[in-house]
This record gives C-alpha cells, structure tokens and sequence, in this order.
C-alpha cells in the first residue's frame, strides 16, 4: 500500500494513521485483550470510552480474533474494517438473519460478463496484465479523460458495442508513475474523479447492453459502480479468492458483483471468477 494512488501508506501504525486524521483521540484494543475473547474486547472497548477515546482500533493476526471482535462490535453504532471484520460481524449476526431475503444464483448460461478495473495497486496491475489477452480490453486514461468530456461516453459505447463470447475490460489501471504523472497535471482527487465518473457511465452502458454479472478491482471503483447500479443489499455467494465473493444484488436488478479491494486475489481473478458463474 505504500504506493496506493489515493492512500498511499507510510506508516504502519494504524493508531497513528487515524489519530492524524480526526480531532477526537484513538484507542487501542491490543492483542491481549483480543486473545481474551469478545468479553475482554467490550471492556476494552468500554474502559477507553470512558477514557474520553471517540475511535479504537482492535488489532488482530489470526480468524479467531477476528470472530471475537465481530461479536464485541456488532451492537456499536459505527465499525468499519476490512473483510476480515466482515467475517466476524457475519457470524454474530448470523443468528439475526431472516428467511426470504435473496441468495445467490448464477446467472443464465452465456451471459455477459463485464471486467472494470480501477485500482492501481500492484497484485490489480499483474490481474489486468494476465486479463488483456482473454477480454477485449478500452484503457480510461485520467488525463484525456479530463481533456475531452466527451471521451468517457464514447468509450462506454464501444465497451457496450463488443459485448461478445469474450468479457469485456474497461480499466483505469497503470503504473505508479503514471498515476502520478497524471496526479501532477489534474491534482490528485481531480484525477480520481473523472476516473470514477467514467466508471459509473461504463457500468450504466454495459448495463443497459445486457451485462448483469461485472467483475470490479478498486474500492473506489467499486463504490462508483455500485452506486451507478443502484444496488443497495448484497447476497453473499461462493468465494472466489479469500475475502473475496461473488455476491448478488438484492431488491433490485439481479447483477452479480465480484468486488474486490486491489490487493485482493491471485493473478487470474478475473478469469477464475468468470469461471465459477458457468
């Protein structure tokens, strides 16, 4: 993560990362007490409340603290994470859920499946690489991108216009001096954005030809197409990668969403998640 394009990551304390980011002090919830089981984790959690703390960070090395801190969080009004708590939060409320609200499916045989890749993290950079010579494959570069705005609709429509037997690959992804040239030009979150925004009209085109099943690297990116979809619940399905499902949207248009952070997955995620919908 030290070289991420939008959260570049230079210090591996956590405490200190978010401390410098909010006027309300950080906590932490050591080892120690995670080892001790989700009790020793809410009293940890309580004593640094009281302590005056607005944010804890609750560490953990192995699934079993990641099951005891999903149960000492799942009541806090906020807790965010990676899908490690994801794990722990979904088995404490395991015992909530109700009967009837969606689960997976594949989808109809022969469906088109769509590849959008917005990350730039190293393992996204070596997925893209091996995904190129199985998709056909329309680069969104941030510089023309801005330079043009009408550029992102045309390559959406041409992204739509080959939709065959092969998927389809929209992909932002590039080298970290790129980005950062790139950077330099537009400004760091003027780069991100018209990135994003031409996602969100990929996602709507393909959508509109037909795909129901995307494969998307990037949290970013994945937040964008989400939100072009309007998906607003998920169905968790198989696992593709660890931490990484295919789910299905729930409520709504049926898509199947592959949704990874970038440094998520082996070298052929794409074409491995592809493969489990057949």
């Amino acid at each position: 993560m030290r070289e991420h394009p939008l959260t570049p990551m230079t210090d591996a304390n956590l405490v200190r990362v978010l401390a410098a980011q909010t006027r309300g002090t950080v906590g932490l919830v050591a080892y120690a007490d995670v080892e001790s089981g989700a009790a020793a984790v809410r009293a940890r959690l309580a004593a640094l409340a009281a302590e005056g703390h607005r944010h804890a960070i609750v560490d953990a090395t192995r699934d079993e603290h990641l099951v005891a801190a999903g149960a000492a969080c799942v009541d806090l009004p906020l807790s965010t994470g990676g899908s490690g708590l994801a794990l722990g939060l979904a088995r404490a409320l395991a015992g909530r859920a109700r009967s009837g609200a969606g689960g997976w499916t594949r989808p109809a045989p022969g469906a088109a499946v769509a590849w959008l890749s917005g990350s730039c993290s190293e393992a996204t950079r070596a997925q893209v690489a091996a995904a190129q010579s199985a998709a056909t494959a329309f680069q969104l570069d941030p510089t023309a991108l801005a330079a043009d705005p009408r550029l992102a609709a045309a390559i959406a429509a041409k992204a739509a216009a080959a939709l065959g037997r092969q998927p389809v690959l929209v992909y932002a992804t590039a080298a970290p001096a790129e980005v950062a040239a790139a950077q330099r030009l537009l400004g760091t979150e003027r780069a991100a954005r018209v990135v994003e925004d031409a996602f969100r009209g990929v996602a709507q085109a393909l959508a509109a030809a037909g795909v129901r099943a995307f494969v998307v690297a990037g949290g970013e990116t994945s937040g964008a197409v989400v939100d072009a979809l309007r998906v607003r619940a998920l169905a968790i399905g198989p696992e593709i990668d660890p931490g990484v499902p295919w789910t299905l949207a729930v409520g709504g248009e049926p898509y199947r969403l592959a949704l990874k952070s970038g440094n998520f997955g082996a070298r052929d995620f794409f074409a491995k998640a592809t493969e489990m919908l057949q």
